[in-house]
């Protein structure tokens, strides 16, 4: 194949940690001379490779590097013969930061979760941490409100962590309330900047609050975002979601194995998924550990917590647990 002196240092990585990593996976030897890359092996690991690199050569962006994500998602792919979808999914750019990075979807998984925020009313995004949930739900309201599509961004989140209790944290109920929402706050940072940020929320554009600030109101021409789901009960995922109105879009994320409601208390969002998955304008995209975009450390551990909850649930020799 041949390849540029740029495309090799952008494909392969610093001091060739990407390089060594396909030819480590993938099984295959990959051979640089004079611009020309060749790669040796089995035949079959061979074209998986070269189809593979062929992929990221089209993904690569002009301005910065390629992240270790794209490969580690780029191998796994290849392993299910499915390389040719990275392209697809580059294709699409949401919107960009106030830097300039475009967002997004980095996965099947994560492509397929935007398809559904663009085409349904109702979307439940489930699934661990780091797979984007929020992030990308967040450009999607940023991008629709630019865009006239809604008249106002309402960003939620039950305000219950960690067994953390409201009345025992200082200051009034706002400074109570902010740190359950800062991570709202960051990505909303991030993306509109901090500026844009601040003129859009002492307008009553964007509204960041607790689950509770909800009751009672009707929410009509807005995108709605409720986060953390799993912490609502089904009482208050009930209220939440006849709060809807005209012309209103609603993302519901969350994540079914961290909860912090007490143990005989049921998740409002467990209850929604199995009362709602089939009615038409609301789906439900269950995203894992394949999606997740965060460090390659944070896949693993995901992985590894996934695989002992399934080994829990499996009965012992015993029959006991």
């Amino acid at each position: 194949m041949e390849i540029s002196a740029d495309e090799i240092r952008k494909l392969f990585g610093s001091h060739d940690r990407y390089l060594e990593k396909i030819e480590k996976e993938l099984n295959v030897i990959l051979v640089n001379r004079n611009g020309v890359l060749k790669i040796v092996g089995d035949e079959t690991n061979v074209n998986g490779a070269a189809s593979m690199i062929g992929e990221l050569m089209g993904t690569l962006d002009k301005n910065g590097d390629i992240e270790e994500q794209k490969i580690d998602y780029a191998i796994s792919l290849t392993r299910e013969n499915n390389e040719r979808v990275l392209s697809e999914i580059d294709k699409e750019v949401i919107c960009h930061t106030i830097s300039g990075k475009p967002i997004k979807p980095k996965t099947v998984g994560q492509k397929n979760y935007v398809d559904a925020i663009k085409k349904d009313m109702v979307v439940f995004g489930i699934g661990p941490a780091g797979t984007g949930k929020t992030y990308l739900a967040m450009a999607l309201a940023i991008t629709a409100f630019k865009n006239n599509e809604v008249n106002k961004i309402i960003l939620t989140r039950p305000a219950i962590e960690a067994g953390e209790k409201l009345g025992f944290l200082p200051g009034d109920l706002q400074s109570k309330v902010d740190p359950y929402l800062r991570p709202l706050y960051d990505a909303l940072y991030q993306i509109m900047g901090a500026d844009g940020f601040q003129k859009n929320m002492e307008k009553g554009l964007i509204e960041v609050a607790p689950l509770a600030y909800m009751r009672g109101r009707t929410l009509d021409d807005a995108f709605i975002i409720l986060d953390e789901a799993q912490n609502t009960t089904p009482a208050q995922m009930k209220m939440f979601l006849t709060r809807i109105g005209f012309g209103s879009k609603v993302v519901i994320t969350g994540d079914s194995t961290q909860k912090d409601l007490p143990k005989d208390v049921t998740s409002g969002l467990d209850v929604a998924i199995k009362i709602l998955n089939k009615i038409d304008g609301i789906s439900v995209c269950k995203l894992s550990s394949k999606d997740v975009v965060r460090h390659p450390l944070v896949q693993k551990i995901v992985q590894a917590y996934e695989a002992y909850d399934e080994k829990k649930k499996k009965p012992g020799k015993t029959g006991k647990r």
